[in-house]
C-alpha cells in the first residue's frame, strides 16, 4: 500500500508539472498550409502528406493557408467548394493521364505573415500522369513550391515568401511576427507533443500503481 501511495504522490507532482506546460501548449498558433480532400460531404482533413497521397482521376485536393493551433480538423477549411465537375469541365481527358481539381485558399489578411497579402482563392485543374501524387499535382498547377529541409511544404505559388510553420503567440492578430522562431516543421511537432508524452508517462505510472496493488493482494 505504501508503494501505491508513493506512486500516487509522484503522479500528483507530474500532474502539477504538466499543468503549466499544458497551458503553454495551447497558447500558440502556427502558420502553415493545411491539406484537405474534397468529397460529397465537402472538405475533410487529409490524414497523410502530399507525397504519400495518390489521388484518383476526379479527386479534389484542397490547400488552405492558416494561422491556427497545431491540429488538423479544427483548422479553417478551404473557402471554395470541392467541385471537380466545374473546375475540370474545360480540361479533356487524355490517355495515361488523370485530372485532379486543386483548390488553393491563401487565407485571410489575419493569417498572412508580416508585410504580405494573400491572393484570392482559386480552383485549378491538373492533368498529370496517373501515378502522380498530390505533391506532383500541386507542382503542376501552382509553382513555385518551397519546402524546408525536413520536407514540410512551406510555400505554394511562392506564398508566403519566407517562414515555414512558425509559431505565433495565440490571439496576437494580423501580421504577427514569430513568438519564438520555432517551427512545427523541425520534427518536434510543436509544444503539444511534450505534453502528450508527459501525459503518457502519467498514464503508465498510474497503470503501474494499479498492477502493484493487485500483485500485493494476490500474494
Amino acid at each position: 500500500m505504501a508503494a501505491v501511495v508513493g506512486l500516487l504522490v509522484v503522479l500528483g507532482v507530474l500532474a502539477a508539472a504538466l499543468g503549466p506546460a499544458a497551458g503553454s501548449a495551447y497558447a500558440a498558433d502556427y502558420r502553415y498550409w493545411s491539406f484537405w480532400k474534397g468529397g460529397a460531404d465537402g472538405w475533410s482533413f487529409q490524414q497523410v502528406g502530399p507525397t504519400a497521397n495518390v489521388p484518383a482521376d476526379g479527386a479534389v485536393d484542397g490547400w488552405r493557408f492558416v494561422l491556427s493551433p497545431d491540429g488538423g480538423q479544427d483548422a479553417p477549411r478551404p473557402s471554395l467548394p470541392a467541385d471537380f465537375g466545374a473546375t475540370c469541365a474545360n480540361t479533356a481527358p487524355s490517355s495515361g493521364h488523370k485530372r485532379v481539381a486543386v483548390v488553393l485558399d491563401f487565407g485571410t489578411a489575419k493569417d498572412a505573415p508580416n508585410g504580405e497579402q494573400p491572393a484570392e482563392a482559386k480552383s485549378l485543374c491538373a492533368s498529370v500522369p496517373t501515378g502522380a501524387n498530390s505533391a506532383e499535382v500541386l507542382a503542376a498547377v501552382a509553382p513555385p513550391l518551397r519546402y524546408d529541409s525536413g520536407g514540410l511544404l512551406c510555400a505554394i505559388a511562392g506564398y508566403p515568401r519566407a517562414g515555414c510553420g512558425e509559431q505565433v503567440a495565440a490571439g496576437s492578430g494580423s501580421n504577427s511576427s514569430s513568438a519564438s522562431g520555432g517551427s512545427a516543421a523541425k520534427g518536434d511537432g510543436g509544444p503539444a507533443v511534450g505534453v502528450f508524452v508527459g501525459a503518457g508517462a502519467v498514464v503508465l505510472l498510474g497503470a503501474g500503481a494499479v498492477w502493484q496493488a493487485r500483485r500485493r493482494r494476490t500474494r
